[in-house]
């Protein structure tokens, strides 16, 4: 007999369509597969779930295996389409394992957040969180939950596991280029926020520079928005000395902010000064001319942290190695002016 358009369908009509046991959809809709079946007779399984609408009862799931199959992601606030794209990367890989992402901005951009949940701990089986939001996770007692951090330095983390974009190099690769154009006098215009990640790029870049005669390196900070860093660079230039030939920002909206600086100051890029960003933002080329940046995967990054907590949660060993990273060069740099 064939069954109710509205009878809701059950792990025995999978089984059917799949032409397997119910013992065997338990396993791969639990993600349990790994071992005893094989991945052709895996993904025979999710498609006839979704061919069928099949969706588990996971509130009766739950209770039985004492998990909410809810996972915590603490990030900055919102104010760039990267940590957007961290979310959707995390979430597909969730999806994929039956488990949604509460996402949890902290309210400042950075500092302590009040905990949302009665009890995280009854409410989460894991967080993952990004080295910016510290605070905030351990405001909300984050820390007390299986974790992985994002953008932190795996030698002092408080997660159970990092996961980071490789950062060095990009701002290794970003310094190679601009000393390949002729550029000795580089302003760095650094992100203003206490975080392992900012403070990683500006100890690569001063590292790199001190290897190469003739170099010279200032900093100035600002927080990341376009006006703050307009300002701290129309100050920095305009203070006495010898002016940079390329001003390394630590973030895209910096070197928007740089952008708007140097034309107040009749400056043309590159012309007069090349400029660098990095995260390779969509404002990247929407500036004028388009910025010579470093394009960091976030989707990549998002997914690597889901996966590396659900290996912590399955007491598996998270893959290791960082996510390589690609300077995109573009119309902001050019050979240096006294080169």
């Amino acid at each position: 007999m064939a069954r109710s358009s509205s009878t809701r369908p059950t792990s025995r009509d999978v089984a059917q369509a799949a032409g397997v046991s119910q013992a065997a959809v338990s396993l791969v809709l639990g993600d349990k597969w790994r071992g005893r079946v094989s991945e052709t007779t895996a993904e025979r399984v999710r498609q006839a779930a979704r061919t069928l609408g099949y969706r588990p009862n996971l509130a009766a799931r739950n209770l039985r295996l004492g998990s909410t199959r809810t996972i915590l992601l603490v990030v900055p606030a919102l104010t760039t389409e990267f940590f957007a794209g961290v979310y959707t990367g995390a979430a597909r890989i969730a999806a994929r394992h039956g488990f949604g992402v509460v996402l949890y901005p902290s309210p400042e951009g950075v500092g302590p957040a009040r905990d949302p949940f009665a009890s995280a701990e009854a409410a989460l089986d894991g967080v993952i969180a990004s080295s910016m939001a510290a605070d905030a996770l351990t405001a909300i007692r984050g820390d007390q939950l299986p974790l992985v951090m994002l953008d932190s330095d795996p030698h002092g983390s408080l997660g159970a596991a990092t996961v980071n974009l490789d950062i060095a190099d990009g701002v290794r690769q970003v310094t190679e280029h601009l000393l390949a154009l002729g550029h000795r006098h580089i302003l760095h215009l650094a992100a203003d926020i206490p975080s392992w990640t900012f403070r990683a790029r500006a100890r690569e870049l001063a590292d790199r520079l001190t290897t190469v005669p003739g170099t010279r390196l200032r900093t100035t900070t600002a927080p990341i928005t376009i006006d703050d860093a307009r300002a701290a660079t129309e100050a920095a230039l305009t203070t006495p000395g010898p002016r940079p030939t390329a001003i390394v920002c630590d973030d895209d909206k910096l070197a928007a902010g740089a952008y708007k600086a140097l034309r107040r100051l009749g400056l043309r890029v590159p012309d007069d000064i090349s400029v660098t960003g990095l995260d390779d933002l969509a404002l990247a080329t929407a500036l004028d001319p388009e910025l010579t940046t470093v394009r960091l995967d976030a989707e990549l990054f998002g997914e690597r942290g889901m996966e590396a907590l659900l290996a912590v949660l399955d007491g598996r060993a998270p893959t290791n190695g960082d996510i390589p990273v690609q300077l995109v060069v573009r119309g902001s740099t050019g050979p240096a002016r006294d080169a």
